[in-house]
């Protein structure tokens, strides 16, 4: 059975060999800035998370999501630089500290971090979807479209430890007026 997201790539990449490198417009341009910045915030974030956890599945996920932050934004600063796109400020890099040693009053815990980690993730796909979907440049499309498998990807591993924890905020479910609850 063909995979879906291979069939995508197989596309893209086959239309980015014979597409001229017209200039980005002004949306692409913002969607790689605002993508690279998200990365990088999101990296601080997880460092710190990083610092104040010593759950041995949290601080794997938490690793994970950090190497693919730091891939993601490597790839996109590099793109960036190559178009001639300004590199986005970001906030300063955390140094590693002993999550022992974070008082309670500042420390989250370990559902807060993960909620945080999960909306991050979530954003960056809807970010990427809507970059892909926006672009005119195959180029741009394409590393939307592996960031966001990426992201998917990993968010399946994320949701899977929630729920095993029961950290996952669920919504109250809808019921139609009318209907009846089985």
């Amino acid at each position: 059975m063909t995979n879906i997201f291979e069939s995508l790539k197989d596309y893209l990449q086959m239309n980015l060999d014979n597409e001229p490198k017209n200039p980005l417009h002004v949306g692409e341009v913002m969607s790689c800035w605002l993508y690279l910045t998200i990365m990088d915030e999101s990296s601080v974030f997880l460092q710190a998370g990083l610092n104040m956890s010593t759950d041995d599945d949290v601080v794997r996920i938490l690793q994970e999501s950090l190497k693919q932050c730091d891939t993601q934004g490597q790839r996109f600063k590099e793109f960036m630089i190559k178009e001639g796109i300004q590199l986005p400020p970001t906030s300063e890099q955390r140094p590693f500290s002993d999550p022992d040693a974070v008082p309670l009053g500042t420390k989250l815990t370990d559902d807060e971090i993960m909620n945080g980690v999960s909306i991050k993730t979530v954003a960056a796909i809807v970010h990427c979807a809507t970059a892909a979907s926006q672009s005119i440049r195959n180029d741009v499309g394409s590393l939307f479209t592996h960031a966001m498998i990426e992201k998917m990807k990993f968010g399946s591993s994320l949701k899977e430890l929630m729920r095993k924890r029961g950290w996952i905020k669920v919504p109250p479910y809808y019921y139609p007026p009318g209907k009846p609850r089985d």
